[in-house]
């Protein structure tokens, strides 16, 4: 039984850590495709939203976009992505960067450092937060567990 004080605890951590490895891939990318990468122009071909939560909780709503520009390369490439600004209906041309060598990473969001750090560091903060809580947690169960291990004959 003390097994699992130990296991799903270990378990989230290992989810959080993975969490924070997306985060700050995700930052990277974006960031590079803003400094050192190319542009050009791309179509929106599509909007929607996605529905999460509901029911006994609060729903909230995603914005997304499907976007499809031509590459350096003479390729055509199509990519989702989530957030942007809800004046871009369908039909509109946007500027997207990318890194000449992965066009499928591109992303079609201003260049904005200030905000990606600031939305980066929030998510960092959350992740870190459930990070530590669950090292104490093992922290205290495992004192727990061995004072009374010490008192019972």
């Amino acid at each position: 039984m003390e097994l699992l004080f130990y296991v799903i605890p270990c378990l989230m951590i290992t989810f959080l850590l993975v969490g924070i490895a997306t985060a700050l891939r995700r930052s990277r990318q974006i960031g590079r495709a803003w400094d050192g990468g190319v542009t050009a122009q791309a179509r929106c071909l599509r909007s929607y939203t996605s529905t999460s939560g509901g029911g006994d909780s609060s729903a909230s709503t995603t914005l997304h976009h499907v976007y499809e520009f031509i590459a350096r390369d003479g390729r055509v490439i199509r990519f989702d992505e989530a957030n942007g600004p809800s004046t871009v209906i369908e039909g509109d041309l946007v500027t997207v960067h990318y890194l000449p060598d992965r066009p499928e990473q591109a992303t079609a969001h201003a260049p904005a450092h200030g905000k990606l750090a600031a939305g980066t560091g929030c998510v960092l903060v959350f992740y870190g937060v459930g990070l530590a809580f669950c090292v104490i947690f093992i922290l205290v169960v495992h004192f727990m567990f061995s004072t009374v291990d010490s008192l019972l004959p």
